[in-house]
């Protein structure tokens, strides 16, 4: 059992080393450089009014929903994640399973806010209308995806992050990190101030 775990965590240092972000252009950003830009978005949505809203699926929905408290309790900014269990049956029955996040982002996003798509696969069909959705009301779009390199929706963000690994629970482990340094360096410029 040791040799399983000395490769797991070598492996999850891997992927962790291995975070890529690009921007819109698909020009590959250092990822300091991506979260410092992520962080100005997110304060710059704060500042006026906006809010930020978080979706994912499975195990993603729970670093949206664990991630979106913390940046209202903790980062004193407004966050929604869209993962309430009548939301979702709701539309899922009423629009399709497709429709679930892209729906409320149509109701209730406005031009500025920010949209942070958690998509381990960056594949899922829910995800990818929920981008579309962002950049039709004229959000600011963020991505975190796994996987493979070409997925669709790591070109869809103006800042998109992605884990090199096919392993759920190392692309899941550095998606929390990520969304964690959001929070954290939200946390440290609201202290300066």
């Amino acid at each position: 059992m040791t040799a399983f775990a000395d490769k797991f965590f070598r492996d999850l240092r891997s992927a962790l080393d291995g975070i890529a972000c690009s921007g819109k252009d698909g020009g590959q950003l250092p990822v300091g450089t991506g979260i410092e830009q992520c962080h100005a978005m997110m304060l710059g949505c704060a500042a006026k009014g906006g809010t930020i809203y978080m979706a994912g699926n499975g195990g993603s929905a729970s670093i949206a929903s664990h991630i979106t408290v913390d940046l209202w309790k903790n980062g004193g900014v407004r966050a929604q994640a869209f993962n309430d269990s009548s939301l979702l049956t709701c539309l899922g029955n009423d629009l399709g399973y497709e429709q679930v996040f892209a729906a409320p982002i149509e109701k209730f996003a406005d031009k500025g806010d920010v949209v942070v798509l958690i998509s381990s696969s960056g594949q899922s069909p829910n995800m990818l209308a929920a981008a579309g959705a962002a950049l039709k009301r004229g959000c600011r779009l963020i991505t975190l995806t796994g996987f493979k390199p070409g997925n669709p929706l790591r070109s869809m963000g103006e800042i998109n992050f992605h884990v090199p690994s096919g392993e759920y629970g190392f692309v899941e482990t550095a998606h929390a990190a990520i969304c964690h340094a959001f929070v954290d360096g939200i946390i440290l410029e609201k202290n300066k101030r």
